[in-house]
């Protein structure tokens, strides 16, 4: 059994590198992995099922990304002219810090997605060169990474973690939300100092009615991205994707349980805080569906989440958030390693002393 869970939790870690068609359908993948897992551990059953389906947070999140989704495409139109308002009297640097803070802690509200889409089409009209849009992304998506975590509607892997322990909703806000809080602020702050100190050019006395894209583009004078649309079926196939992906997470976290049980536990946390560097390429919901038990003190489940979240945005793979910015900003990998790995490697020395040196 053990041997078949090794095989099958390999499969489900790397082949995704393999196989652009997988990477681009992993809700999916995950699913039949999880079916895998439980099979081979001899736990599918009726029970499971209905206990899987019975999850409330599970519809809680799905409905959340439905609607914020919604309500994001019918707004989408006045983003930039709301961004184009309060440039009046605004600095860069004071926008860009508001931005990274108030989307890091809207995303445990509105998701990690809308508040990624939402960062999309703010960074495009930003009227800084195309390098420092890239900054302000990356340190944008650790923040939202973290706040998203606060609450499971925010995040698939907050999700994971308050339904296999069978905690409250604000169970992971109560273990490291102040921790989170101050690096929110702080990643706020590495904001200001990335982007130059001028106003941004005001158009204030432009009608709603004018304000379309090419515009501001001509206004602004900045190097714009070029953004994928979603349309009302995307944003359906997008909500039917997170819920496959929470269900196989569930089956995973399920299937995976005696591995957890025989080798997982009985390491020292801050171990599983370090060797949770790997979230940097792998999906960090996936691997805390392997990983969280009922079994593991506070201190290893704070190792754990810690450890996944802020790994989670040092490479594109790693986080949701990173994942729709670099695809739809079409930024590179080999561009997001240069701020991300460094900014990530802080975080965790930070968040190491911390947690264990004190």
């Amino acid at each position: 059994m053990i041997i078949g869970l090794t095989v099958i939790l390999m499969i489900t870690l790397f082949l995704p590198f393999a196989s652009k068609k997988i990477e681009h359908n992993l809700e999916f993948f995950l699913f039949f992995m999880g079916i895998g897992s439980v099979i081979v551990t001899n736990v599918l059953s009726k029970h499971l099922i209905l206990e899987i389906f019975e999850n409330k947070l599970m519809y809680m999140i799905t409905a959340a990304v439905l609607i914020a989704g919604v309500i994001f495409k019918l707004l989408k139109s006045r983003i930039k002219y709301l961004v184009a308002s309060v440039s009046k009297v605004m600095s860069v640097k004071m926008f860009v810090f508001l931005v990274i803070i108030i989307l890091g802690l809207l995303s445990s509200v509105i998701t990690a997605i809308i508040a990624s889409l939402i960062l999309v089409e703010i960074v495009s009209v930003l009227p800084l060169d195309r390098t420092k849009k890239i900054e302000i992304t990356i340190v944008s998506c650790f923040s939202i990474g973290l706040g998203a975590s606060l609450t499971p509607i925010g995040e698939p892997i907050a999700t994971i973690v308050v339904s296999k322990l069978g905690e409250s909703f604000w169970y992971i806000f109560n273990q490291i939300g102040i921790l989170v809080l101050v690096e929110i602020i702080l990643l706020g702050l590495i904001g200001m100092w990335l982007v130059e100190n001028k106003k941004l050019k005001s158009i204030f006395k432009i009608s709603k009615r004018n304000l379309i894209e090419k515009e501001i583009d001509d206004i602004f004078g900045a190097e714009n991205f070029d953004i994928d649309e979603d349309d009302i079926w995307g944003i359906l196939h997008r909500t039917f994707k997170i819920f496959i992906f929470i269900i196989a997470l569930e089956l995973l976290g399920a299937g995976f349980k005696p591995l957890i049980d025989t080798y997982v536990i009985s390491l020292d946390s801050s171990i599983l805080y370090w060797g949770n560097i790997t979230s940097a390429v792998l999906d960090n919901a996936t691997l805390a569906a392997a990983e969280i038990s009922v079994r593991m003190t506070q201190t290893q489940i704070k190792s754990i989440l810690l450890g996944l979240l802020i790994s989670g945005g040092i490479l594109v793979p790693g986080n949701i958030p990173n994942i729709i910015s670099a695809g739809k900003l079409k930024i590179k990998s080999s561009q997001w390693v240069r701020l991300g790995v460094p900014l990530g490697l802080f975080l965790l020395l930070l968040n190491y002393v911390l947690l264990f040196i004190r």
